[in-house]
């Protein structure tokens, strides 16, 4: 029987990882359905879903035992089974923000899509230095789920609040998904 686990690795970043990563991964029947992986720092994050054959699950922690001693974390959970009709009737949202990056601006978003329940599917954040003056600019891209008890209520409000208390702009539009 094939089983889903979330594996991460973190540690130093360095030409080759992702291979090494993907082989041993490949070695113990394991198919990655999903995966972000980003230079953070002078680090680098891996974070993936895989498949595998459950009689192999007891093989990950010595597979990868090498890369801990070099420095490397790693973590893998058995996934739950998905129930398909959690969000029944959900709508997919893409929200984008963007402003002069400081401290505070995803804690602010996040609190208003938390306050009217609302589910993150997918989120990356990261700065870029403005065109002329250098200045770090913040952006952020979510897929966001929004229950279908929301139809009906502004809830697109209170983030537009959110981002006015901490001076961003916003765009909420219907995803494909």
């Amino acid at each position: 029987m094939r089983i889903g686990i979330v594996f991460t690795l973190t540690g130093p970043d360095r030409v080759g990882i992702v291979e090494e990563v993907t082989k041993i991964l490949l070695g113990l029947g394991a198919n990655v359905e999903t995966s972000r992986m980003a230079r953070l720092g002078g680090e680098f994050a891996v974070l993936m879903l895989a498949l595998m054959p459950e009689d192999h699950m007891d093989d990950i922690e010595s597979a990868f035992a090498h890369l801990a001693d070099q420095g490397y974390k790693v973590t893998t959970s058995r996934t739950l089974e998905t129930d398909t009709s959690t969000f029944l009737g959900w709508l997919p949202y893409r929200i984008e923000v963007e402003g002069a990056d400081h401290e505070g601006i995803i804690h602010e978003i996040v609190a208003g899509l938390s306050a009217r329940g609302i589910n993150i599917e997918s989120m990356e954040t990261g700065t870029i230095p403005a065109p002329n003056s250098g200045t770090p600019l913040f952006m952020m891209n979510a897929l966001v789920m929004v229950p279908p008890g929301l139809a009906d209520v502004d809830w697109t409000a209170t983030l537009a609040e959110a981002a006015a208390q901490v001076n961003v702009d916003i765009e909420i539009a219907l995803a494909d998904h």
